[in-house]
C-alpha cells in the first residue's frame, strides 16, 4: 500500500524534549524548515509571528537566566524542582522560540493575529519529524512571564507562543489515546 498523503499528520508524535539529542537541523535544514513552517493562514498578511533560534551556549545561558527567574519568583521552589529549571534547555540541540507580535492597529482580531503563530509552531513540528526530526512545543510559566519576553528583546505587543525544542529523538515517540471522532464532531442543521 503506498503512503496516504495524511500520513503526515496521522503519525505525528511530540517527542518529550529531554528525549531529543544530537544532532539538530543544521543551519541549511533550519532555514528551509523555517522557510516551510511559516507558510501559514495569514489574516491581512501581518506577519504577526517572530522566531528566535537559541543554541549551543545561548540556550544553556537562556535556559540558566530562567532557573533564576524561576527561583526569585518562587524562593521556596522545591530542590527537584529547581533541577527541572535548571535542566530544562540542556537536552534538544534547538530550541525556537516563536512568539505572536500583534498589530493593534489592525483590523484582524488579535486572536487571528495569535493562531497565525501558533500555526507557525505547529508547522515547526510537523517539518522538523518530516526531516527526520523529533520535536515538541512546550510553554509553562516561561511562556506567560514579561521578565522572560523582555529577556529576550520583545516589545510589549509581542508574546511567546511557545517553546519548540528539535532534535533527533533519542527513543521512540510514545503515541497516546486521541480523542473519538464521534465524541468531537457533529452536524449542525438548523
Amino acid at each position: 500500500m503506498s503512503p496516504s498523503p495524511l500520513d503526515i499528520l496521522n503519525d505525528r508524535r511530540s517527542v518529550p524534549s529531554r528525549q531529543l539529542g544530537e544532532p539538530g537541523p543544521d543551519g541549511a535544514t533550519l532555514r528551509r524548515l523555517i522557510e516551510a513552517a511559516v507558510r501559514v493562514p495569514d489574516h491581512g498578511k501581518l506577519e504577526p509571528f517572530r522566531i528566535r533560534v537559541l543554541r549551543g551556549d545561548a540556550k544553556r545561558e537562556f535556559g540558566r537566566k530562567l532557573a533564576k527567574l524561576a527561583v526569585e519568583a518562587n524562593p521556596d521552589l522545591s530542590d527537584a524542582k529547581r533541577e527541572k529549571e535548571r535542566n530544562r534547555y540542556e537536552h534538544a540541540p534547538l530550541v525556537l522560540v516563536v512568539s505572536a507580535k500583534i498589530d493593534g492597529d489592525s483590523k484582524v482580531p488579535e486572536i487571528e493575529q495569535t493562531v497565525t503563530a501558533g500555526c507557525v509552531a505547529y508547522n515547526l513540528l510537523l517539518g522538523a519529524q518530516a526531516l527526520g526530526f523529533g520535536a515538541q512545543w512546550l510553554t509553562g510559566w516561561a511562556a506567560y512571564d514579561r521578565q522572560v519576553a523582555k529577556l529576550l528583546d520583545m516589545k510589549k505587543s509581542e508574546h511567546i507562543v511557545g517553546f519548540v525544542h528539535v532534535g533527533t529523538p533519542t527513543m521512540e515517540a510514545p503515541e497516546r489515546e486521541r480523542p473519538s471522532y464521534d465524541d468531537i464532531v457533529s452536524v449542525w442543521a438548523p
